[in-house]
């Protein structure tokens, strides 16, 4: 039986540890929190997470939650009109939802990551909570035939470098703000069915919302994302939920009318509902080396940590989880070399590398092809259904977004007109 140690209990971690375990797997995983400090603290993510993720956590019978989350059927996109401070439809220059294929689910971190703890625990899984340092893994690692890293915070991150060749940014494009709220009214023109919503106001940032699960049920979630140093950047050192929550309605009342109008009833969940901070997104190499010479394998955001605006982090996190634990299953009882773990993370950043380059792309001012994109999926369903369903499946932009000339070529195909 081979033994398996997993540091950090987030969606890949715990996902793969699981995994792992019901093929037999010997696992030990790492956490710096006890379940019922997790949740009971201070929610961790905004997560939405599409089809092929959900399927994923349904192919190990991870799924606990399904039939309680909300099921997001759609994704809408709203860019402000200039100067708007009216409610009213006149004051979105474009506005569009797309159906998606499969619906996608949010269920909050702090109940999924304590229930999926408990059950690693229930099911024979050797739990060690503890904050993990280099110096453990050094030890632990002898130990141990494989060493994977889940932890995207703090010292261990360190052990990778940073890869200068995929991370155009040094620095944070986004100060980011969550809240989770209860009260929030359905979108007057699609009110039967449950969407994402991205709003984006152009130079200053973006507002997601989207349903989720959490501790107390039906809740959703308000998300800014503020160009630094501009209009949304005001959260950082608001201690308070209440203060939090306040700035967040203001905004929405400033800049995106039209949510704010179905906002004014909102309480948060609960004390721990609010989350602000930023990173700069960046890519790194995968295998970390210990002071005494072992080598350990990074996981999901651990080695590319995207920004959340195109919301894959638990996507992301979900499709990595799978990627290595085939490569393991695969590898059978051949040792875990450097090689293996080069072709391990490969086969992750095959899929990892869309996102990575959607994500960066819509970071920056859009070019005019993807305007017009956008602004035709308010004329043409099929081009808002294929762009939603986009973000299950990042590869597909490459179709019809980055360059102007595959944009033109379907967006001519989709109305039957010639190319320009």
């Amino acid at each position: 039986m081979r033994k398996i140690l997993v540091v950090g209990a987030g969606q890949s971690g715990l996902q793969l540890a699981l995994g792992l375990q019901s093929h037999g797997y010997e696992v030990t995983l790492m956490s710096n929190r006890t379940a019922d400090e997790i949740r009971s603290g201070r929610v961790m993510s905004t997560q939405c997470m599409f089809h092929t993720a959900l399927q994923h956590e349904r192919d190990l019978k991870l799924n606990f939650w399904e039939s309680q989350a909300p099921r997001i059927e759609g994704l809408g996109v709203s860019v402000a009109a200039p100067g708007s401070f009216d409610p009213g439809p006149s004051q979105r220059a474009i506005d569009w939802v797309g159906r998606l294929d499969g619906y996608a689910q949010s269920v909050d971190q702090r109940v999924k990551m304590a229930g999926w703890m408990e059950t690693f625990a229930q099911r024979g899984g050797q739990l060690v909570v503890h904050g993990a340092a280099v110096g453990d893994l050094d030890y632990f690692s002898r130990a141990y035939d494989l060493v994977l890293v889940s932890a995207g915070k703090g010292e261990l991150v360190s052990m990778f470098e940073r890869d200068a060749s995929r991370s155009p940014y040094s620095r944070p494009q986004r100060a980011l703000a969550v809240a989770y709220v209860h009260g929030l009214g359905p979108r007057p023109e699609h009110p039967d069915f449950d969407a994402v919503r991205c709003n984006l106001v152009p130079g200053v940032g973006e507002l997601f919302i989207m349903p989720t699960y959490t501790l107390s049920g039906r809740a959703d979630i308000l998300f800014w994302e503020g160009v630094p140093g501009g209009p949304l950047d005001v959260f950082n050192g608001v201690k308070d939920p209440a203060e939090h929550l306040r700035l967040t309605l203001e905004l929405m009342e400033k800049f995106l009318p039209w949510e704010y109008a179905r906002a004014t009833d909102v309480e948060l969940t609960d004390a721990g509902g609010t989350l602000a901070g930023r990173y700069a997104p960046t890519v790194r190499k995968p295998i970390g080396r210990l002071p005494g010479g072992g080598l350990v394998l990074g996981v999901a955001d651990v080695v590319v940590a995207n920004d959340p605006i195109t919301g894959q982090g638990s996507n992301s996190a979900s499709k990595c989880a799978a990627a290595y634990l085939a490569s393991i299953l695969e590898h059978g009882d051949k040792p875990f070399d450097e090689e293996w773990m080069q072709q391990t993370f490969d086969r992750y950043w095959n899929t990892a590398q869309h996102v990575t380059k959607w994500t960066n792309a819509m970071l920056a001012p859009p070019p005019e092809h993807v305007l017009n994109l956008i602004g035709a999926a308010g004329q043409l369903q099929p081009v808002a259904d294929r762009f939603a369903n986009a973000f299950n499946d990042p590869a597909d932009f490459e179709n019809f977004f980055f360059e102007p000339e595959k944009t033109a070529a379907y967006l001519a195909e989709v109305t039957g007109a010639p190319a320009a």
